[in-house]
Protein backbone atom coordinates (compact mmCIF):
# COMPACT_ATOMS: atom_id res chain seq x y z
CA UNK A 1 0.00 0.00 0.00
CA UNK A 2 1.02 3.48 -0.71
CA UNK A 3 0.84 6.30 -3.21
CA UNK A 4 0.70 5.65 -6.69
CA UNK A 5 4.40 6.25 -8.74
CA UNK A 6 3.43 9.17 -10.42
CA UNK A 7 2.19 11.09 -7.27
CA UNK A 8 5.42 13.71 -6.54
CA UNK A 9 5.28 14.41 -10.31
CA UNK A 10 1.52 15.77 -10.57
CA UNK A 11 1.45 19.09 -12.53
CA UNK A 12 -1.06 20.90 -10.59
CA UNK A 13 0.81 21.22 -7.44
CA UNK A 14 4.31 22.73 -9.19
CA UNK A 15 2.06 24.55 -12.00
CA UNK A 16 0.54 26.08 -8.53
CA UNK A 17 4.06 26.68 -7.10
CA UNK A 18 5.14 28.09 -9.53
CA UNK A 19 2.07 30.69 -10.45
CA UNK A 20 2.66 31.83 -6.80
CA UNK A 21 6.30 32.35 -6.70
CA UNK A 22 5.87 34.82 -9.78
CA UNK A 23 3.01 36.66 -8.28
CA UNK A 24 5.15 37.03 -5.11
CA UNK A 25 8.04 38.30 -7.25
CA UNK A 26 5.94 40.37 -9.35
CA UNK A 27 4.71 42.54 -6.45
CA UNK A 28 7.76 42.50 -5.23
CA UNK A 29 9.22 44.37 -8.46
CA UNK A 30 6.08 46.60 -8.48
CA UNK A 31 6.79 47.81 -4.69
CA UNK A 32 10.19 48.53 -6.03
CA UNK A 33 9.42 50.24 -8.60
CA UNK A 34 6.80 52.03 -5.98
CA UNK A 35 9.39 53.19 -3.97
CA UNK A 36 12.42 54.35 -6.71
CA UNK A 37 9.22 56.84 -7.73
CA UNK A 38 8.74 57.88 -3.75
CA UNK A 39 5.31 56.87 -3.59
CA UNK A 40 4.01 55.02 -0.82
CA UNK A 41 4.15 50.96 -0.19
CA UNK A 42 0.16 50.48 -1.53
CA UNK A 43 -0.44 46.51 -0.57
CA UNK A 44 0.19 47.24 2.98
CA UNK A 45 -2.26 50.14 4.55
CA UNK A 46 -1.79 48.81 8.07
CA UNK A 47 2.00 50.29 8.74
CA UNK A 48 1.62 53.60 10.47
CA UNK A 49 4.28 56.20 9.61
CA UNK A 50 5.63 57.39 12.72
CA UNK A 51 4.47 60.59 11.54
CA UNK A 52 1.16 60.48 12.34
CA UNK A 53 -0.56 59.47 15.44
CA UNK A 54 -2.97 56.11 16.08
CA UNK A 55 -2.80 56.72 19.55
CA UNK A 56 -6.01 56.03 21.61
CA UNK A 57 -7.26 59.36 23.27
CA UNK A 58 -4.65 60.23 26.00
CA UNK A 59 -6.91 59.93 28.89
CA UNK A 60 -7.57 56.42 28.42
CA UNK A 61 -3.73 55.57 28.83
CA UNK A 62 -2.42 53.68 31.90
CA UNK A 63 -1.15 55.92 34.77
CA UNK A 64 1.74 53.66 34.54
CA UNK A 65 2.63 54.99 30.76
CA UNK A 66 1.88 58.44 31.55
CA UNK A 67 4.22 58.33 34.16
CA UNK A 68 7.12 56.55 32.18
CA UNK A 69 6.73 59.36 29.32
CA UNK A 70 7.76 61.86 31.68
CA UNK A 71 10.40 59.97 32.70
CA UNK A 72 12.14 58.60 28.97
CA UNK A 73 13.45 61.34 27.42
CA UNK A 74 12.57 62.80 24.03
CA UNK A 75 15.44 64.10 22.14
CA UNK A 76 15.92 65.54 18.00
CA UNK A 77 17.67 62.48 16.07
CA UNK A 78 19.94 65.20 14.97
CA UNK A 79 21.44 65.26 18.39
CA UNK A 80 22.30 61.52 18.97
CA UNK A 81 25.99 60.38 18.39
CA UNK A 82 25.93 57.11 16.68
CA UNK A 83 22.50 55.93 16.28
CA UNK A 84 21.20 53.32 14.70
CA UNK A 85 20.31 53.74 10.79
CA UNK A 86 16.13 53.03 11.82
CA UNK A 87 13.67 52.39 14.37
CA UNK A 88 12.95 48.93 15.26
CA UNK A 89 9.37 48.92 15.67
CA UNK A 90 8.38 50.44 12.54
CA UNK A 91 11.32 49.99 10.57
CA UNK A 92 11.53 53.16 9.08
CA UNK A 93 14.90 55.16 8.74
CA UNK A 94 15.48 58.02 11.19
CA UNK A 95 15.85 61.33 9.93
CA UNK A 96 17.03 64.35 11.25
CA UNK A 97 14.07 65.94 12.23
CA UNK A 98 12.14 63.10 14.16
CA UNK A 99 11.58 63.15 17.73
CA UNK A 100 13.23 59.56 19.28
CA UNK A 101 12.99 58.21 23.29
CA UNK A 102 16.13 56.59 23.95
CA UNK A 103 15.94 54.36 27.02
CA UNK A 104 17.73 54.54 29.88
CA UNK A 105 18.57 50.74 31.05
CA UNK A 106 19.69 49.46 27.53
CA UNK A 107 20.32 52.63 25.93
CA UNK A 108 18.20 51.74 22.71
CA UNK A 109 16.59 54.05 20.30
CA UNK A 110 12.91 54.63 19.22
CA UNK A 111 10.51 56.99 17.70
CA UNK A 112 8.94 58.86 19.76
CA UNK A 113 5.11 57.38 18.17
CA UNK A 114 6.37 54.26 18.44
CA UNK A 115 7.58 53.65 21.58
CA UNK A 116 4.50 55.88 23.06
CA UNK A 117 2.35 53.21 20.78
CA UNK A 118 3.96 50.20 22.27
CA UNK A 119 3.14 52.24 25.94
CA UNK A 120 -0.11 52.33 24.98
CA UNK A 121 -0.21 48.41 25.05
CA UNK A 122 0.84 48.07 28.81
CA UNK A 123 4.35 47.09 27.58
CA UNK A 124 6.43 48.39 29.67
CA UNK A 125 9.82 46.81 28.88
CA UNK A 126 12.07 47.58 25.55
CA UNK A 127 10.60 45.93 22.25
CA UNK A 128 14.46 44.76 21.66
CA UNK A 129 15.85 43.34 24.73
CA UNK A 130 12.96 43.29 27.10
CA UNK A 131 15.30 45.50 29.43
CA UNK A 132 12.60 47.15 32.06
CA UNK A 133 11.82 51.26 30.98
CA UNK A 134 12.28 51.88 34.60
CA UNK A 135 16.23 51.59 35.41
CA UNK A 136 16.64 50.31 38.86
CA UNK A 137 17.35 53.30 40.72
CA UNK A 138 14.27 55.09 39.62
CA UNK A 139 12.28 52.27 40.72
CA UNK A 140 11.21 52.98 44.13
CA UNK A 141 10.85 56.63 42.77
CA UNK A 142 8.45 55.65 40.21
CA UNK A 143 6.34 52.86 42.38
CA UNK A 144 5.69 55.95 45.20
CA UNK A 145 4.52 58.33 42.11
CA UNK A 146 2.25 55.51 40.99
CA UNK A 147 0.95 54.99 44.45
CA UNK A 148 0.15 58.79 44.59
CA UNK A 149 -1.55 59.23 41.59
CA UNK A 150 -3.92 55.97 42.08
CA UNK A 151 -5.45 57.57 44.74
CA UNK A 152 -4.84 55.40 47.35
CA UNK A 153 -3.04 57.26 49.61
CA UNK A 154 -5.86 60.08 49.76
CA UNK A 155 -8.29 57.44 50.94
CA UNK A 156 -6.40 55.63 53.22
CA UNK A 157 -5.53 59.04 54.88
CA UNK A 158 -9.12 59.68 55.35
CA UNK A 159 -10.18 56.28 57.43
CA UNK A 160 -6.91 56.58 59.20
CA UNK A 161 -9.11 58.12 61.85
CA UNK A 162 -10.88 54.74 62.20
CA UNK A 163 -9.59 52.75 65.78
CA UNK A 164 -7.63 49.58 65.05
CA UNK A 165 -5.67 50.64 62.16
Amino acid sequence: MGFPVGYTELLLPKLLLHTLSLLGLIRKLISIFFHLLGLPDFHQPDIVSPDSSSLPDSRFHSVSALLVREILPVVSFSELLDPPESCAVCLYEFEDQDQIRRLTNCRHIFHQSCLDRWMAYHQMTCPLCRAPFIPDELQEAFNERLWAASGIPDFVAEDSHVPGL
